[in-house]
């Protein structure tokens, strides 16, 4: 809702004074992030400055070792394979750590700070999942209905799309073949098109029968949301989670994040600097999200149960009570170390170390980011970094080791990999697909 228009009006000026506020902090606030849909001073926003974040040894307090992860992320910073880095933990649902690393932009040098924007890449999957979850809290969505009934783009095998319903396509239940057909939206092809002709993809199994990950048709339901929301679709996830939340850094598009005062250039595993590529901002409901490190530290806490107000307990159960076993995900030795892998609404599940972890992690060119936390404890780990590399996946594993007093994972422990030199991303194998996403250059 627009603030008053009488110039007198009490809440107008007291937004007008936040938004004076928040321009003062150079840009920390709503503006950091230009083309933003909504107007700093029209929405009331909970405000954190960034003196208030704990961002130095001195505020670091609780049971995980920070002064040792600092070291660690500082030690794998420093690697050729990376770029920059942004990390947040939340402690038994208190945020209790936020630190950057790196470079932002390798060619001029810029560093990362606590407002540098990043792509979520496939994480954005869990916002998806939690607007369809709150929809079908307020009656607007069944998630039990047939995708067809909502007359969307979508074209399955055999006129699957008249049996596959909508909380079957969220849980990635199509049947198709996994990453189905996104070599052509990274041609340039439209999605639209492209879902209309998965009715001559392959299928790897009878719809509704097991998990398939796709990005192209999971993007169905940002035309189903739409369409329950009655707006588009980034801005029903806004309007209802992001700006309620207080993440006035998160939104979706490229020019939004392009024409940021500050975000992270796409970097290769090599250290340099990448193109821009459009292909997955185009099906935003897979892939669309970009914020800076403490929105994404909100969201993991919403995504904890911290703000029923916003997402209450019944709709968070909704989005993430799974509803198909899937293959572990990531690679290497943290696919070895997880078990019971299960996939909800945009929303992955599984074992560690005998403890359920929940969350999603993506990747897509010159991106990387994860969130992952353990729900009986509300504590975990939210990383973005603008470079192809797979190995700081780990970081969430490792903060968690710590907070239970377990020394013996090693995680971050560099000394396994090659000395480096020039050309140390060629020659270290990439832990990618951490989601299902094609596997980049």
């Amino acid at each position: 809702m627009r603030s008053p228009s009488n110039p007198k009006s009490k809440p107008r000026v007291y937004f007008v004074l936040i938004a004076a506020v928040a321009l003062g902090f150079a840009g920390w606030f709503g503006l950091r992030a230009f083309g933003g849909g909504h107007p700093l001073a029209s929405v009331a926003i909970p405000m954190k400055a960034p003196e208030n974040l704990p961002d130095t040894p001195a505020e670091w307090r609780g049971r995980i070792d920070y002064r040792a992860l600092d070291k660690q992320l500082t030690d794998l910073a420093q690697r050729p394979e990376m770029a920059g880095l942004a990390v947040a933990v939340v402690e038994d649902g208190e945020l209790r750590f936020v630190r950057t690393y790196g470079v932002a932009d390798s060619a001029t040098g810029a560093r990362v700070t606590p407002h540098t924007l990043f792509r979520w890449a496939s994480v954005s999957k869990t916002a998806t999942g939690a607007l369809a979850a709150a929809l079908a809290k307020d009656g607007k969505v069944d998630l039990g209905r047939p995708v067809a009934d909502w007359r969307t783009s979508l074209r399955l095998p055999g006129g699957a799309e008249a049996r596959v319903t909508v909380g079957e396509l969220l849980a990635q239940r199509t049947g198709l073949t996994k990453n189905a057909y996104d070599e052509k939206l990274e041609e340039g092809q439209d999605p639209a098109q492209l879902r209309a002709s998965l009715a001559a993809a392959p299928l790897q199994c009878e719809p509704g029968t097991c998990h398939t990950y796709q990005n192209i048709a999971f993007d169905t339901a940002s035309e189903i949301l739409a369409k329950a929301a009655n707006k588009p679709f980034p801005d029903a996830v806004e309007d209802r989670l992001f700006r309620p939340l207080g993440m006035i850094s998160a939104g979706y598009g490229m020019t939004r994040l392009t024409g940021a005062k500050d975000w992270a250039r796409p970097h290769s595993s090599g250290g340099r600097v990448r193109p821009v590529k459009e292909a997955y901002w185009r099906v935003p409901a897979a892939a669309g999200v970009e914020s800076d490190i403490v929105d994404f530290a909100t969201w993991m806490q919403a995504m904890m149960g911290s703000r029923p107000d916003v997402l209450p307990g019944p709709v968070l159960q909704i989005a993430h009570r799974p509803r198909v076993g899937t293959a572990r995900p990531y690679g290497g030795a943290v696919r070895q170390a997880i078990g019971d892998a299960g996939y909800g609404l945009g929303w992955r599940s599984f074992t560690y170390d005998g403890r359920k972890l929940e969350g999603h992690s993506g990747a897509v060119s010159g991106y990387r980011a994860t969130m992952i936390f353990e729900p009986a404890t509300r504590t975990g780990v939210v990383a973005l970094w603008n470079s192809d590399w797979g190995f700081p996946f780990r970081i969430p594993f490792a903060a968690i080791d710590s907070y239970h007093g377990r020394g013996d994972a090693r995680w971050l422990d560099l000394s396994e990999l090659p000395q480096p030199t020039g050309h140390a991303a060629v020659t270290h194998p990439i832990v990618e697909d951490p989601n299902g996403q094609t596997p980049l250059p």
